[in-house]
């Protein structure tokens, strides 16, 4: 018993090893803050300004920019955004000043072949609404300008020479995929009608669909973070303009991607584990707790819960059929079966020898194949557990909401 303790320690050290190892292998990109933003209430949570890491492309890559969404959830009212303001997720103050870039945002050729030489930014996400509000509670001393951060960093990067790109990505993992999906459109109008636009959404398709009870808990999440932060004025008027009394409900991409104007590619799996843990099966949904080690490794699960995540994943690959982004020519699509949340920033899951694969492509190729139009392929896994490249361990669970 002891050797196989040993043993299962061993393999979670070497995995843990290989992760350092990978998110080592960008270069430490220091973080730049927009003190001039604050003017024009462009803030975080807190008041303090909004920050970004920016490595600065060369060669041929010198005109073409990544903006890149941080991740991290969202807060839905006064008391989880109070919270929230006193972590790097609502104040700029307590971010780290040293952000190692890896992953779609590496600089190495090997392992970043058509995107290593870009102007890669990563935008420090401190709103709690994927960037879209624009509200104020002075009682709370709490500031909801989501809105205003966007456009802020986008002006400011366009004075930084983003006015000459000649292509240009929105991306973002997360509650930063969310927000790569409400603002393409957006991002897409404030730069040059020359510029080649493209968005990237990395675990950012969150699915509008009942929980285990039958009950609306993402639904109705999402309702009180639109609230909160005043963001129905900021989603989408291409969404918001069909959905009668609930625009709220533009919060969940299935509903705007139809109407998107500019090219998406959209990184995600059915069984995305954030999703399953907070949509499906969320802990007011499952008070005696009987998900919870299904939840925790899939191979838990009974073949009850089995079936029903099945039923998840159909649901959510009908969203995206509905949707239109099974059969757009300018839609693209990299659907694995993994039990995962956000793959593109790492190393280990972008294109190692590690990385899951679809159809024996990475996302890495898969991406960059869609991106410079040599195959417009979509990548639609089999259902779990076909795909042996599928890592082992959820890297990126998310918090709990």
């Amino acid at each position: 018993m002891i050797r196989a303790r040993l043993s299962q320690w061993l393999s979670l050290l070497a995995c843990v090893l290989t992760i350092i190892s990978q998110e080592a292998e960008g270069a430490s990109v220091g973080i730049t803050y927009l003190q001039d933003a604050v003017a024009k209430g462009a803030v975080c949570l807190d008041g303090s300004p909004p920050a970004y890491h920016f490595d600065n492309g060369s060669g041929a890559g010198v005109d073409n920019w990544i903006v890149h969404i941080e991740g991290g959830g969202w807060c839905r009212n006064v008391e989880t955004c109070l919270s929230r303001k006193k972590t790097d997720l609502g104040s700029s103050n307590l971010m780290i000043k040293q952000f190692g870039f890896s992953g779609f945002l590496g600089s190495k050729q090997k392992t970043n072949p058509d995107f290593y030489d870009w102007n890669r930014i990563k935008v420090r996400y401190c709103d709690g609404s994927s960037l879209t509000g624009d509200a104020v509670d002075p009682a709370n001393n709490l500031f909801f300008r989501g809105h205003l951060i966007f456009e802020a960093i986008v002006a400011d990067l366009l004075g930084k020479g983003m006015n000459k790109a000649k292509n240009a990505i929105l991306s973002g993992c997360s509650a930063g995929g969310l927000a790569a999906i409400l603002n393409c459109d957006r991002f897409r109008d404030l730069l040059p009608p020359t510029t080649k636009v493209k968005c990237l959404s990395d675990a950012g398709f969150f699915l509008h669909a009942k929980d285990i009870a039958g009950g609306q808990h993402i639904e109705d999440f999402y309702s009180q973070v639109a609230t909160l932060h005043g963001s129905v004025k900021n989603l989408p008027a291409s969404c918001t303009s069909r959905m009668g009394t609930r625009p709220e409900l533009c919060f969940f991409p299935q509903y705007v991607v139809q109407t998107m104007k500019t090219p998406i590619f959209f990184v995600n799996s059915p069984y995305d584990s954030w999703q399953i843990k907070n949509i499906l099966a969320p802990s007011s949904a499952d008070k005696s707790k009987a998900w919870k080690n299904c939840k925790l490794d899939l191979t838990k699960c009974t073949p009850e819960q089995l079936k029903i995540i099945e039923d998840f994943r159909r649901t959510f690959i009908d969203a995206l059929n509905k949707a239109g982004v099974l059969n757009s020519p300018t839609k693209g699509l990299f659907l694995d079966s993994c039990y995962a949340h956000c793959q593109i920033g790492k190393q280990i899951t972008w294109s190692s020898e590690s990385s899951p694969a679809v159809g024996n492509t990475k996302i890495a190729k898969a991406f960059g194949d869609w991106y410079y139009d040599r195959n417009p392929l979509r990548q639609v896994d089999c259902p779990y557990p076909c795909n042996p490249t599928c890592p082992k361990v959820d890297f990126e669970p998310g918090p709990d909401v």
